[in-house]
């Protein structure tokens, strides 16, 4: 159910006028221009310029009681003491409403229902500064779009070092049938879509074996058909591994639920300027938190935390990434 905001409550008292203010529109906007516009000739009182200032209220909202129309401390008053109206879904719908769960919905609910059941989940975290990534698309994006017609995005190198740390800590890239662990020596690596529909995990099959072009050109096209609703069983199908990508919804930190029958799953975040120490030297670098989540049956503590430095050390120095080192 929605909540209704509360009035705020002043500390001071204020006599109710006999005329209420007219309220032109309930919202209070952040519009401190137009405060300063509102009729020159009817200047605002100094205890009335700091409320508008520090409310950031948009007097041309706000109809004054005063003479010629002058806005009156008790207007404001007025105006943030009035509690605001239902929401429009409440007022259309009520206060409640059932909707049918969509198959898909069904199916996202069901398989992380039965990962938090059948997996004994874990998560650990390391950072990775972005800088050289950063720079290295500022400086090749232009050529790279030329020669490949498609642009040099984050997931080809986070796909890229994902494989380097899979090959170095197989248990991840594995899963568990019956009482047999099985190692993929094939990297199917899925990656996180959101869709009006629900959250899809499309797979990039043997991507250990695409250059970055390529895998930059299949995530485009199966992104696409992801959001179009033209997904065929067989894309969504085989993954060994998963990158989950919130920060492209400005998410900072997460915990990542295994997809199962997979081990691991890494999760991608915001990129924020952070202080950082360096040499001695306090600095800001754009810094992204990495989150691994996995399931500690097969995989040690010590191989996830070893994993998520291989894939920092990677991106820290992503040429590394095209010369195989």
């Amino acid at each position: 159910k929605e909540e209704i905001e509360q009035p705020l409550v002043l500390n001071q008292q204020v006599k109710e006028e006999k005329k209420q203010p007219v309220i032109l529109n309930q919202d209070i906007q952040e519009n401190k221009e137009s405060s300063q516009d509102k009729n020159l000739s009817n200047e605002l009182s100094p205890a009335v310029r700091k409320i508008v200032d520090e409310k950031k209220i948009d007097v041309n909202k706000v109809q004054g009681t005063g003479k010629d129309g002058r806005i009156l401390k008790g207007d404001l008053i007025g105006l943030m003491s009035q509690s605001p109206q239902p929401s429009e879904r409440k007022i259309k719908y009520g206060p409640e409403e059932i909707i049918k769960m969509t198959r898909l919905r069904l199916t996202i609910a069901k398989r992380l229902k039965e990962a938090q059941e059948n997996a004994a989940i874990l998560t650990t975290f390391n950072e990775v500064d972005m800088s050289s990534i950063i720079q290295m698309r500022k400086d090749y994006q232009e050529d790279f779009q030329k020669k490949f017609s498609v642009k040099l995005g984050l997931m080809s190198f986070f796909v890229k070092a994902s494989i380097v740390g899979l090959k170095n800590f197989p248990a991840i890239n594995a899963e568990i049938k019956g009482d047999n662990i099985v190692y993929k020596n094939y990297y199917n690596i899925g990656f996180a879509v959101g869709t009006d529909r629900g959250l899809v995990v499309p797979v990039l099959r043997n991507a250990d074996e695409m250059s970055f072009a390529n895998i930059e050109k299949n995530i485009n096209t199966i992104s696409d058909k992801a959001r179009d609703g033209k997904l065929a069983i067989q894309d969504l199908q085989g993954g060994t591994f998963t990158i989950s990508n919130g920060g492209v919804y400005g998410s900072m930190l997460s915990t990542p639920i295994l997809n199962p029958p997979q081990s691991g799953v890494l999760g991608m975040h915001n990129i924020v300027e952070r202080p950082v120490s360096k040499d001695g030297e306090i600095m800001s670098r754009p810094i992204m938190y990495l989150a691994l989540s996995y399931d500690h049956r097969i995989v040690d503590g010590k191989d996830s935390v070893s994993f998520l430095k291989c894939i920092k050390e990677y991106l820290e120095e992503p040429r590394r990434l095209f010369l195989k080192l």
